[in-house]
């Protein structure tokens, strides 16, 4: 029963860990308002870039593609300050009953839910605990553990278009009922590293790490820009190393509260305790 079960808790954490890194894929602000005067297709991009900074706390959709997960959904809510919090009920279609799981990361610790599936193997809760904490910064950065980007703001990676050397606007498009531009262009991770020259060390690693360990060389990249000059949609496609990534997040919510809230203790299974009771 303890093999089964570390081998359960490796499978979620794994499952934590894509859904992690897409937390890191350009979700990026959006909000209603009237057209802004016409802007060359850079600028508009480096403008909704730069307005996405102001970003606080969200809500957005993500479907499509991920390299060694297959096809993906998820509904996700995160929260920037004062504390950063989030929360994600996401399925890997193509993984079956094991697909299936929400995480949620509060207070430093990452929680991972797998409903009555993982209820069956761990005495009757459903929770899995990560204690963050006490892993110090290398456990942070671990994806196998859900938390590579999670603390992260993902409207960092809405700058990459405008890293770009071949944006062109695509035309007016209506998104989840919002008027907005579509803008579009290809980037390099050779572009990708140029371009952020100017940033300091942990910024480069943020930004970058997450397209080499998928070992993509370029993506194409795909913004929807409202009249408030803010990302309604982005859209980011690559062939990598392990597989495909072709994965479109939509905000449907931006700087309205959001409220996350550890799963009861009674629910809970802490991970640390069962590995040490594993190896005693």
């Amino acid at each position: 029963m303890k093999t089964s079960l570390r081998r359960s808790a490796r499978r979620r954490a794994m499952g934590a860990g894509f859904a992690a890194l897409l937390l890191g894929a350009g979700a990026v602000g959006c909000a209603k308002g009237e057209d802004s005067p016409k802007m060359t297709p850079v600028a508009a991009v480096a403008k909704a870039a730069k307005n996405a900074e102001d970003i606080t706390s969200f809500r957005y959709r993500m479907t499509g593609k991920v390299p060694e997960q297959g096809r993906v959904k998820a509904d996700a809510a995160m929260r920037m300050k004062p504390t950063v919090a989030m929360s994600m009920k996401m399925t890997a279609l193509d993984q079956g009953a094991d697909g299936t799981a929400e995480i949620r990361l509060v207070d430093k610790a990452m929680y991972m839910g797998g409903g009555a599936a993982a209820a069956k193997e761990m005495d009757g809760k459903s929770w899995l605990k990560f204690d963050l904490s006490e892993l110090g910064a290398e456990g942070l950065d671990d994806p196998s553990l859900g938390a590579g980007q999670a603390d992260k703001n993902p409207a960092d990676q809405s700058t990459f278009l405008a890293g770009s050397k071949d944006v062109e606007d695509v035309g007016t498009e209506t998104v989840d009922g919002v008027k907005t531009t579509h803008y579009k262009g290809t980037v390099t991770m050779k572009q990708l590293r140029e371009s952020l020259k100017g940033e300091d060390e942990a910024t480069r690693k943020r930004r970058f790490d997450q397209f080499t360990k998928l070992g993509v060389d370029a993506v194409t990249m795909d913004m929807w820009v409202d009249g408030d000059d803010q990302t309604k949609q982005f859209r980011m496609r690559g062939d990598g190393d392990k597989g495909p990534l072709d994965m479109t997040i939509t905000l449907l919510d931006i700087n309205e509260p959001v409220t996350i809230t550890a799963p009861p203790a009674k629910d809970t299974m802490d991970l640390a305790e069962m590995m040490d009771e594993a190896q005693s």
